[in-house]
């Protein structure tokens, strides 16, 4: 496994990371225009790591800049949530929160040649993330279901994997210590 390897699935990475400043800026005045972005960098998402694993280009950095990349993205949507009073304070805290608690056992772990890799649980929350900060920017509703209810309990149940695949990390952590 390299250590560095510019590929297209770091390309996807970083494109991913350049998305979000178009994201933030162009959302609060034209919301569906930014979730096509938001779905783009999300598909980014799937695609860097089904096309690293399948070609064979998985390496030491791609498995450490691609959940940054991920929480980038999802911080930044949560904080704008926020601030469009489309999310409660709390709920993106605790998220936020989260995230970065597992991102500091990461960091920690490698200094220690650990390498935790993303679990199932992580992976399902971070999906269920995108799918309900889309529904929660998205205006209207189909057959009388609101899509902010809708994204307000996917946001919900994204929390919940949330805190049980923080707590399965910070497991991990302690067992491989």
């Amino acid at each position: 496994m390299h250590t560095f390897r510019f590929n297209l699935p770091t390309s996807l990475t970083f494109i991913r990371i350049g998305l979000i400043p178009f994201f933030i800026f162009i959302t609060p005045q034209s919301p569906v225009l930014g979730v096509a972005i938001f779905l783009v960098a999300s598909l980014t998402d799937f695609l860097d790591g089904y096309l690293a694993r399948r070609s064979n280009q998985v390496t030491r950095f791609g498995i450490i800049v691609d959940p940054i990349a991920d929480k980038l993205l999802i911080i930044s949507a949560l904080i704008m949530l926020v601030d469009m009073v489309r999310l409660s304070a709390w709920v993106a805290i605790v998220i936020i929160g989260r995230e970065f608690i597992v991102t500091v056992i990461r960091v920690v772990a490698l200094s220690k040649g650990i390498l935790i890799p993303a679990e199932n649980g992580g992976k399902i929350k971070t999906a269920t993330q995108m799918v309900a900060i889309v529904f929660l920017l998205l205006p209207g509703s189909v057959v009388d279901i609101d899509f902010y209810d809708v994204g307000l309990v996917l946001i919900y149940i994204s929390m919940l994997f949330a805190l049980v695949s923080g707590y399965k990390y910070t497991l991990a952590f302690w067992r491989q210590l």
